[in-house]
């Protein structure tokens, strides 16, 4: 039987991405923490990494990532001190390794040059050497060589028949140790039972080890560290053989074919890259608690309908009120099915804030400004559809805060504010809405210089006489921009207007405030969910339109005594002394 691992790539690059995102801002935040559990949080994301990689055989980012992984375990071992330079490099490796598994994923080339250049800067750091000409050694199977002596030793491994259900797998480790040296391998099938009571999802297998290389017993450990209490391990330096022992690749002719059962066939990464991209699928990840709800909704929906399927089969005048309440209760019931099972889309938008933090970093560096990023509500939930569509208009306004908003340090200091600014991204609830406000404390909008602009462009008069709030909402027109110069953050003329499109076109709204000197606050207004919404029905003439209850601010029962008609003016309704024309 084979074993077919394309099914779970999907998982893999959806648990590689997060755990991409945990090392980005885990090393974001070296400067406030730089704990050993910090450290250790950003360590395990790259293990997990450089271990599903291997078991899919995606050499390239594996090798990539062991050397960051390299790194970091000199940075919690203390052997290296922590660095900006150090903390550029890994996070530019991050960029590196989401590419290469962006394009695995999609089936494509990931950019050689700059895994190659990634890989050499990683490479230097751990060589101590700055001259740039070092080979990397990201792609040799033996690139793990840590300037050790040489050492030979002897692995003896038998996992526990229950391992592979802690999401360990003894092929991914064989993987890791043949990146440390040449390995052989003997398996020992005493335990295998017969065909009829073989257990696919069990372990029979037990394996003697040999591994020759330079290093030292710590890489062992850090190999077998996810198993130590599933498995009976022992570890043993021998005496160098005199003759290389044969590779992993060359098993006797027994175990080769029990292995198979678990290995993956060997081909080109390209092969594999697209297999990955047909087998990706749509998926979303559910709290357990979400689904416990879901069944317990479930059981109470059969219920109710066991009840009123009793009161069908011998219905009578005296139980109508009873039918009365099952139905009531039916009613009940599936309101709260629909409400839980719209629940299972909602995701925290942390998973969009989360980007952020990397974002004003590098905005930062590239502007020279000093900025304080602080997140709150970002445990707010909103369905999946709209987080997509929402980040790309969060990315404009941050950009945006920090290209015109927020000062340099100079400016900020001769204005008697701090020299670092804060830009503040909140989410919460507000009804059936989800509200996102992204604050700044930095100069406001120039209200001269767009109403200046709005004159040069013909989009007012120079007489006009226009409120604050009127003047604001000149810088969502298509192609209006204050900048002077263009820049790669802004002044093209194109964003606000984009991003006020795209916020329309999930039926929300954004507005804008601002104070000279004191700052600007935008904040869009969203509804949770664009897959089932509650309205009401309007027929006017022959034709019937649902308005949405959330856009409803008042819905009023009409009197036909209220109703007046008018010569010339058609029927007008009174509300309030005021006359509403009434459209029939």
């Amino acid at each position: 039987m084979t074993i077919d691992v394309s099914q779970f790539h999907q998982v893999f690059f959806e648990e590689s991405f997060e755990g991409l995102d945990v090392m980005e801002n885990g090393l974001l935040n070296l400067a406030q923490d730089s704990s050993s559990e910090a450290i250790n949080t950003i360590f395990r994301a790259a293990h997990s990494i450089k271990g599903g990689a291997g078991t899919f055989g995606f050499n390239t980012i594996s090798s990539f990532t062991h050397l960051m992984e390299t790194l970091l375990d000199e940075i919690r071992n203390e052997q290296r001190a922590i660095s900006n330079e150090l903390t550029g490099v890994l996070l530019k490796s991050v960029d590196v390794l989401r590419g290469m598994l962006s394009a695995v994923q999609a089936g494509e080339e990931f950019d050689q040059a700059e895994t190659l250049q990634a890989t050499t800067q990683l490479q230097n750091l751990l060589d101590d050497t700055a001259s740039g000409e070092t080979v990397p050694q990201a792609f040799s199977p033996s690139a793990d060589s840590d300037g050790s002596e040489r050492n030979s030793w002897q692995i003896s491994f038998s996992p526990f028949a229950d391992l592979m259900f802690t999401g360990n797998d003894p092929v991914r480790m064989f993987r890791e140790l043949n990146q440390l040296g040449n390995m052989s391998v003997n398996v020992d099938t005493a335990a295998l039972p017969d065909f009829a009571d073989l257990e696919p999802e069990n372990l029979y297998l037990n394996w003697q080890l040999h591994l020759d290389g330079e290093f030292d017993k710590p890489a062992l450990d850090e190999v077998f560290e996810w198993v130590e209490g599933d498995c009976e391990l022992t570890i043993e330096k021998v005496e160098p053989q005199t003759s290389s022992p044969a590779v992993v690749t060359d098993l006797p002719e027994q175990s080769s074919s029990t292995i198979t059962s678990v290995t993956v066939a060997a081909s080109p990464e390209a092969g594999r890259q697209s297999q990955a991209q047909t087998q990706a699928v749509a998926s979303i990840r559910v709290a357990t608690d979400k689904i416990d709800a879901l069944i317990n909704m479930m059981g109470e929906l059969v219920i109710t309908q066991s009840m009123l399927g009793q009161i069908g089969e011998d219905f009578s005048p005296e139980k109508l009120a009873q039918l009365k309440d099952g139905l009531v209760e039916l009613e009940r019931n599936t309101r709260q099915l629909q409400e839980g099972i719209l629940g299972i889309r909602m995701l925290p938008i942390s998973f969009v804030f989360n980007r952020f933090p990397r974002l004003v970093h590098d905005l930062c560096e590239k502007t020279g400004k000093q900025v304080e990023l602080k997140i709150t509500g970002e445990q707010t939930e909103l369905d999946k559809t709209v987080m997509e569509s929402i980040s790309d208009p969060l990315v404009h306004l941050v950009r945006n805060s920090m290209d015109h908003g927020l000062e340099l340090p100079e400016v900020r200091r001769a204005c008697g504010k701090s020299e670092t600014g804060v830009l503040h991204l909140h989410a919460s609830h507000q009804g059936g809405n989800i509200v996102i406000e992204i604050t700044d404390d930095g100069a406001g909008l120039n209200e001269q210089k767009i109403f200046a602009k709005a004159v040069e462009r013909g989009l007012i008069r120079a007489d006009e006489q226009l409120s604050a709030d009127r003047i604001h909402e000149l810088i969502f027109l298509p192609g209006f921009s204050t900048a002077e110069a263009v820049s790669d953050l802004s002044g093209r003329g194109v964003g606000m207007d984009v991003v006020r499109k795209n916020i329309l076109s999930l039926g929300g709204y954004v507005e804008v405030e601002s104070a000279p000197g004191v700052g600007s606050k935008f904040t869009i207004r969203l509804p949770l969910t664009l897959a089932i919404m509650d309205g009401q029905t309007v027929s006017l003439g022959y034709e019937k339109f649902i308005i949405p209850l959330l856009s409803i601010v008042e819905s009023v029962e009409i009197v036909s005594s209220d109703i007046k008609k008018v010569s010339g003016k058609g029927e007008l309704y009174l509300l309030r002394e005021e006359y509403i024309p009434v459209i029939r």
